[in-house]
């Protein structure tokens, strides 16, 4: 079996780090992917998750606009609403980041 997911985008905000009780570190952020096929452009966008090491470095390195390869797996989670209503959230689980701006930065 396999379950991996390559993507190339710009982050869409920046990540939102924060630690979970144990003191995992975990950042999350949006990733836009884009394919222009002719005249037409289209926009996916994906929801990346990273924990640990690489949630920290996410945090410190990328911004808003940051251009970053990220492999990982796919994962849906099942979730309760404040009204009691079932959700699912499906993101990527970041296994690797490389960040492919040639001025390491997004827009700031």
């Amino acid at each position: 079996m396999l379950n991996q997911c390559n993507f190339i985008g710009r982050l869409g905000r920046d990540p939102e780090t924060r630690y979970t009780q144990s003191g995992k570190a975990v950042a999350s952020f949006s990733l836009a992917c884009s394919e222009k096929r002719g005249d037409e452009e289209s926009t996916e966008w994906v929801n990346v998750v990273a924990w640990e090491k690489l949630a920290e470095i996410c945090g410190q390195y990328l911004t808003k606009g940051s251009l970053v390869f990220i492999s990982g797996r796919m994962q849906t989670r099942k979730w309760q609403d404040k009204e009691g209503g079932t959700r699912y959230t499906t993101e990527v689980v970041a296994r690797e980041m490389k960040m492919l701006d040639s001025r390491g930065g997004g827009d700031r």
